[in-house]
């Protein structure tokens, strides 16, 4: 009898650490991807936010400079890059809800002169198809913009970069945009495109007699509670604004420069702040569900919707959708799945060519481990 009194308290733990709800166990696993992580070359620190079954889970790891023990933390304020592109769709999706706009429309019933080049014969561009990236526009306006990223690595990359946008405003986007060549029909050819992110954002103007970024700040203010996301910041809150690195160059990079309108990745937040977001995209409201319909289907494993990227070749996790975001001194990815009704968002203040890959790795590690424990659950 006293062996078997002993054997049940021995396995107790056990049996209890089998019955922990799954979320008990998420800052686990995220404290053990981000240290592997982390200890990759290169890679200085990491933050991490998971929401899971309605529970936040935040994790901020390493050092935004090495030696100087200043872990990043929950009122760090990071460039997100092309996630900004994402909150471009849902503004889109909002005035579609609000019959405000039709993504069937043609671009050139926004445009303020005549553009005859934006058509493919008599297919002309539609508003879908900058929200899908088929419209045929290049990636970057100015064109030259294309040449330098071309050679990303390159330590003067950033510098030229931003001696490029310096003086580049709305104006010269709008001329630049007369220069623009379609060589296929629109709708059709996966072509990512940073400057059709930014006509989107042209587009809403108009439709909205409002300027972009006060568009967005009162959006994302009034309706996520996300008091820490915007586009230009102020003296004070640059001042917590991560440092970053590019490529291999150990010398702390000079931010993303001001881009026209900034709607393709000049959005910067802190993690709560993205927190909320996941919520926000979890809960699935009328403007979130449009924002998530598929626009362009390219195989069975991925669609685009506004301006999401929509992967359904993944058995384990179902649909889900997932934008990176990168600029030169930092990298993130967000994820949205609603068959776990789980959301992640990960960023390193590092931006090489491995860098989306040791992300995806921490996620992938994160993930694989959720299933299982649903799958036992």
């Amino acid at each position: 009898m006293k062996n078997r009194l002993l054997l049940i308290l021995l396995l107790s733990p056990i049996f209890c650490l089998a019955q922990n709800s799954p979320p008990e166990n998420i800052k686990i696993l995220m404290d053990s991807a981000a240290k592997r992580m982390t200890k990759k070359p290169l890679i200085h620190s990491a933050s991490i936010a998971i929401v899971y079954q309605g529970k936040e889970f935040i994790g901020h790891y390493g050092e935004l400079e090495k030696g100087k023990n200043n872990c990043p933390d929950n009122e760090t304020i990071y460039e997100i890059g092309s996630l900004s592109k994402t909150f471009a769709g849902t503004l889109a999706a909002k005035a579609v809800c609000e019959k405000k706009l039709n993504i069937d429309d043609e671009i050139q019933k926004y445009l303020p002169e005549n553009y005859p080049n934006l058509k493919y014969g008599d297919q002309p561009i539609l508003v879908k198809h900058l929200l899908s990236h088929t419209s045929g526009f290049p990636n970057m306006l100015p064109f030259e913009a294309n040449t330098i990223l071309a050679d990303f690595t390159n330590h003067d990359t950033p510098a030229k970069i931003n001696e490029l946008y310096k003086n580049y405003h709305q104006k010269d986007f709008l001329r630049d945009l007369h220069k623009v060549k379609i060589d296929t029909v629109p709708g059709y050819k996966y072509s990512y495109s940073s400057a059709g992110s930014q006509l989107v954002a042209f587009i809403l103007e108009k439709v909205y007699q409002t300027k972009y970024e006060k568009l967005l700040t009162d959006y994302v203010t009034q309706n996520i509670a996300m008091q820490n996301t915007k586009i230009n910041l102020s003296g004070q809150e640059t001042k917590k604004l991560a440092v970053g690195y590019h490529s291999d160059n150990s010398v702390i990079t000079s931010p993303m420069p001001q881009l026209p309108w900034g709607a393709s990745g000049n959005m910067k937040s802190t993690i709560p702040d993205m927190v909320k977001y996941i919520k926000f995209q979890l809960k699935n409201n009328k403007i979130v569900a449009e924002s998530h319909k598929t626009i362009v289907k390219f195989d069975n494993d991925f669609s685009i919707g506004y301006l999401w990227n929509i992967d359904t070749g993944n058995k384990k996790l179902g649909t889900f959708y997932v934008h990176h975001g990168g600029v030169p001194r930092s990298q993130c990815y967000i994820y949205i799945v609603p068959k776990y009704d789980l959301g992640a968002f990960i960023i390193t203040n590092q931006s090489g060519t491995e860098t989306a890959k040791i992300m995806e790795d921490a996620l992938t590690e994160i993930f694989d481990k959720i299933t299982v424990m649903e799958k036992n659950g």
